[in-house]
C-alpha cells in the first residue's frame, strides 16, 4: 500500500466487454478467498483486502510456544461440495480426507463401564437403510425410542425446505410434537444439531435443522461422512489460499481495515483504506454482517438495521496436553456429561511427545466468560469420567479460545433477515456465512456465498462463469 494521504481515485475502467474489469474484496475469510479466486479465474482484476495479519477468517490457526493451534476444531461433510471444491481449488483436499464411511464413536458416561459406547455408523445401502442397522442398535435409546427417531425421520424427509413458515418455528417444538423424547433429543438430534447449528433444537430454527438432517442424513448414503485437516487451518486457509490468489493474480493486502465505500458519480466504486483509494467496477464486502451493516452505503439495503438483528452466537474450545496418550481414536462425541466432541490435535500441531485434545463446545453461551481456572476445574475430571487413560497422565498444558461471535445464531425467523449477493447498489455485493445461502453458519456456508457473489459479479459485468467454478453444483 501507498504510504501518501489518500488521492483521489482514478476513473473506473472502460466499459467495453473486452476491457479489463476490476473488483475489490474486502475481507480474506473463506467467502472473501471463494470470491476473489472465482473473479481472478474469470479474468477480473482482484484487489483482496483483509484487516487482520492472515487470512482465513474464524478458521485459523496461531502458535503457543512450539504447538501450532486451531483456535477451534472445524469439520465438513461429503455434502459438503462447495468447501471440497474450494479444497480442491487450493490444492489442499489431501490434506483435509474425508472419512470411508460415517463412524462417530458415541460415550454416555452415565452408563455403567462396558456399556458406554455406541457408535452413529453408515452401510453400504441406500437412504435411509443406510443408518437402519446403526440406529436399531444404539444403546443410548431405548426401542420405543429407536422406533420413533426412525419415524421422526421420515416426516422430516418429507419436509419442504423452500417453505417459509419452517422458518418460523423451532426444531425441539417440531421433534417434541413428533414422538421425540427428551432423551431422544439429547442422545440423537442435539448430538448432531449442537455441533452443525450452534444451537439446541429449541434454540434453532426447523428450515436450518431441516435442511442439515435432509441434506447430511437423508439425500445420499455418503453425505455425512466426516472430514476434518489433519494439518493446522493456517495451512489451508491462509498459507495455501494465498498462494492460489497469487498464483490467479489477486492482490492481496492483509493488516488493511477498509474505512469507507462509496460510488463515482460515473457508476464506479471507491473503497478507502489508509493511505490509499482503490477503485473498482465491482465490490464484493465478505465481512460479518455488523461490518457490513456499517460500510454499506445509503439505500444498498431496503432495511438495512435487519443485518443488525442477526444475533451472534459463541463456541468454546477446551485444549488440554497430557504428558502421555490417552485417547486412541482420532476424535468422540459424548453424553451425560458438559463436554460435546473431543479431537486428537496431536500431529497437526506439532507435538512431539505426549497427547493433545480438543474439545469443542457449542451454544456454549453460559460458559463463553467462564474463567480459565474454573473451566479447568470443570472439565479435567469430566475429561477422566470420560477417558479413563487420563486418570494416571500429567497435564502439561490447559488453555481455552472463545469465539464469541463465531456463528450467526440459528434462531427461528432469523431467514428472512439474511440477505442475497444481490444489494440495490449496481455494483455492490454481499458474501459470509451469514447471508441467503440456506446453509447454516458453516464452511460451506461462506464458501457458496463466496460463489454466488462472484456469480453476481460476472452476470453484471458480462463474463462468462469460469465452468470449474460451479462444478461442485452438479456434485450436489
Amino acid at each position: 500500500m501507498s504510504d501518501g494521504s489518500p488521492h483521489p481515485a482514478p476513473a473506473p475502467a472502460a466499459t467495453s466487454p473486452t476491457a479489463a474489469r476490476s473488483a475489490v474484496v474486502v475481507g480474506g475469510g473463506l467467502a472473501g478467498t471463494t470470491a476473489a479466486l472465482a473473479l481472478a479465474d474469470a479474468g477480473i482484476r482482484v484487489t483482496l483486502l483483509e484487516g487482520r495479519p492472515r487470512l482465513g477468517g474464524l478458521a485459523f490457526s496461531f502458535q503457543r510456544g512450539e504447538l501450532t493451534v486451531d483456535n477451534g476444531q472445524h469439520v465438513y461433510l461429503r455434502c459438503c461440495t462447495a468447501y471440497r471444491w474450494f479444497l480442491d481449488r487450493i490444492q489442499g483436499t489431501a490434506l483435509a480426507p474425508l472419512q470411508d464411511r460415517l463412524d462417530v464413536p458415541v460415550v454416555d458416561v452415565a452408563k455403567p463401564v462396558g456399556r458406554r459406547l455406541g457408535r452413529l455408523r453408515r452401510d453400504p445401502l441406500p437412504v435411509p437403510l443406510h443408518l437402519g442397522r446403526s440406529l436399531a442398535a444404539y444403546p443410548h435409546l431405548s426401542l420405543a425410542e429407536r422406533a420413533a427417531v426412525g419415524r421422526a425421520a421420515l416426516a422430516l424427509k418429507g419436509l419442504d425446505l423452500a417453505d417459509p413458515t419452517l422458518d418460523t418455528q423451532d426444531f425441539g417444538s417440531w421433534l417434541a410434537a413428533h414422538g421425540q423424547s427428551a432423551r431422544a433429543i439429547e442422545a440423537l438430534w442435539d448430538l448432531v444439531g449442537v455441533a452443525t447449528l450452534n444451537a439446541v433444537a429449541g434454540d434453532a430454527s426447523l428450515g436450518l435443522a431441516a435442511m442439515v438432517f435432509k441434506t447430511g442424513l437423508l439425500s445420499d448414503p455418503g453425505a455425512a461422512d466426516i472430514g476434518w485437516a489433519r494439518v493446522p487451518l493456517g495451512e489451508l486457509h491462509d498459507r495455501l489460499a494465498r498462494k492460489a490468489l497469487d498464483s490467479a493474480g489477486v492482490r492481496t493486502e492483509v493488516r488493511t481495515r477498509v474505512t469507507s465505500v462509496s460510488t463515482h458519480d460515473n457508476g464506479g466504486w471507491s473503497v478507502r483504506v489508509p493511505g490509499e483509494t482503490l477503485s473498482a467496477d465491482a465490490v464484493v464486502l465478505a465481512v460479518p454482517q455488523r461490518e457490513a451493516h456499517d460500510l454499506l452505503p445509503p439505500g444498498a439495503l431496503d432495511a438495512p438495521e435487519r443485518l443488525l438483528e442477526i444475533g451472534t452466537a459463541p463456541i468454546l474450545n477446551v485444549h488440554v496436553v497430557y504428558d502421555r496418550k490417552v485417547l486412541a481414536r482420532p476424535f468422540l462425541t459424548a453424553l451425560g456429561t458438559p463436554v460435546q466432541w473431543v479431537f486428537d490435535r496431536t500431529d497437526a500441531s506439532g507435538l512431539r511427545t505426549g497427547q493433545y485434545l480438543a474439545l469443542s463446545q457449542s451454544a456454549a453461551r453460559d460458559e463463553i466468560d467462564t474463567p480459565v481456572a474454573e473451566l479447568r476445574e470443570r472439565y479435567l475430571p469430566e475429561l477422566e469420567r470420560l477417558i479413563p487413560g487420563t486418570r494416571a497422565a500429567e497435564v502439561k498444558d490447559f488453555f481455552v479460545t472463545r469465539e464469541r461471535t463465531a456463528t450467526f445464531a440459528p434462531a427461528p425467523g432469523v431467514g428472512r433477515l439474511r440477505p442475497g449477493a444481490r444489494t440495490k447498489a449496481p455494483g455492490l455485493y454481499l458474501a459470509g456465512a451469514w447471508t441467503a445461502t440456506g446453509w447454516p453458519a458453516t464452511m460451506e456456508s461462506a464458501v457458496r456465498s463466496g460463489v454466488s457473489a462472484a456469480d453476481a459479479v460476472l452476470g453484471t459485468l458480462g463474463r462468462p462463469r469460469p465452468r470449474h467454478l460451479f462444478a461442485f453444483e452438479e456434485a450436489a
